[in-house]
């Protein structure tokens, strides 16, 4: 028996609504604009049924806090550093712009491996979004902790190389640099009080980024609105991402996509070529 076994199979069930207001502020986010027909945009559902633990139950690090209890629905951890590491999307139909929602989260596994860095514990969650009754979206997402960066160790990610990003393998590129003002508002958009998205000193000092972070979910989203641009709206039936590596606030973003055979491969890159995102997508 792991550990953590107890929490394999712990359940969370949230409800939520589309509303107008959310659909316009999340376009005014990605500065495009609101979609044609009855249908929200793919990318979302991560801003439905959110977490919402009050703000006396943060942890230090801005994510509610974890412990014992049967309303724990992750297990308590006993590693400081979390992220949110890969997910895999089945867009099963598109969510209606008025749709009650609800999801079904569930805790699948908990893992224990020991990496180069030092101990990490893996935690899979599925969750399950209905739109009106009718499943909408599957998504397999695997959370990864981690031990505090060690006293002295040079900050994460490295200082830029010589290297250059190199389009030319690609059949779309679109280059943007995130500020704060869009990492403020992903946040916002996503209740999302992990404070190595806002908050310098404590991204710099207590988890040992170069600085503020840019949050992987929202890169996936701008990945799938790259997708979007190329393909139209709701065009795609599967799409899954991994972290490779911290985007930061402030440094230029590469996206891009390219046809393979029966997928699409797509990825977020810095300006010197180093991977940060590695997605793959199917389209109808």
């Amino acid at each position: 028996m792991g550990a953590w076994d107890g929490w394999i199979g712990r359940e969370d069930r949230k409800a939520d609504r589309v509303s107008p207001g959310l659909l316009a502020r999340w376009c005014a986010t990605l500065d495009r604009a609101a979609p044609d027909g009855y249908a929200v945009p793919q990318g979302l559902h991560w801003c439905l049924c959110l977490p919402d633990a009050a703000t006396a139950l943060l942890g230090p690090d801005g994510h509610p806090a974890r412990d014992e209890s049967p309303a724990s629905f992750l297990p308590p951890v006993p590693l400081p550093r979390r992220m949110w590491a890969a997910s895999k999307v089945d867009f099963v139909s598109p969510i209606a712009a008025d749709a009650l929602i609800e999801r079904v989260s569930r805790v699948v596994s908990v893992k224990e491996k020991q990496g180069a860095s030092g101990p990490l514990v893996f935690v899979d969650v599925e969750h399950e979004t209905l739109a009106d009754d009718a499943l909408a979206v599957r998504e397999m997402q695997s959370l990864v902790y981690r031990e505090a960066a060690p006293a002295g160790a040079a900050p994460v990610p490295p200082l830029p190389g010589h290297g250059a990003f190199d389009p030319a393998i690609w059949d779309v590129v679109r280059t943007l640099t995130p500020g704060e003002p869009l990492l403020f508002r992903y946040s916002a958009l996503t209740f999302n009080s992990h404070r190595i998205h806002y908050d310098l000193p404590y991204a710099q000092d207590e988890e040992g980024y170069r600085g503020l972070v840019v949050h992987g979910p929202l890169m996936a989203t701008l990945l799938l609105d790259l997708a979007r641009r190329e393909l139209g709206e709701n065009a795609l039936t599967q799409f899954a991402f991994r972290a490779v590596s911290p985007a930061i606030c402030g440094e230029p973003l590469h996206l891009a996509l390219r046809r393979a055979e029966e997928e699409l491969v797509l990825g977020a890159y810095a300006n010197d070529g180093r991977q940060i995102v590695a997605a793959s997508a199917r389209a109808e």
